[in-house]
């Protein structure tokens, strides 16, 4: 069975992969990044439901929300109805960074900075076991042109 590579079923990641290109990880999204989303449910209840427009906006952007690295490049991509990405090759990584505060270190969460010669930084905000990430990006060698 052929899959069409403009089924919405595909995630980006899936649909952008070029000849030779294969998925090493998606990353997630910690659990607290949730949070903000329970927050406008639970303000609907004194609000009268005024707040769920902003609930549903809050869990849309984190649901089609994408985060990964193939063995060419990290990517992540944002955008509900719209589509905003940034991409790096993996050639032009120069540092992956950790931002992880106390409250980060205890629940497992942090920031991933991914630094690239000539490119603006992508982040990986709000990202389950941020070590898991950074190795995953480090641990890819000889990525194929």
């Amino acid at each position: 069975m052929t899959v069409d590579s403009r089924s919405p079923a595909m995630s980006y990641i899936e649909q952008s992969l070029s000849a030779g290109e294969k998925i090493e990880a998606i990353f997630n999204l910690h659990w607290t990044a949730w949070i903000p989303v329970w927050l406008w449910v639970l303000l609907a209840i004194p609000t009268i439901g005024i707040t769920l427009l902003v609930a549903l906006y809050a869990y849309l952007r984190l649901k089609y929300q994408e985060q990964g690295v193939t063995n060419k490049r990290v990517i992540l991509k944002k955008g509900i109805i719209g589509r905003q990405t940034e991409e790096m090759k993996l050639k032009s990584i120069e540092t992956v960074e950790i931002d992880q505060g106390v409250l980060g270190r205890m629940l497992g969460y942090g920031t991933v900075k991914v630094t690239g010669r000539g490119v603006s930084d992508i982040l990986f905000k709000a990202i389950d076991d941020p070590m898991a990430v950074k190795r995953a990006i480090e641990s890819i060698g000889n990525p194929i042109d």
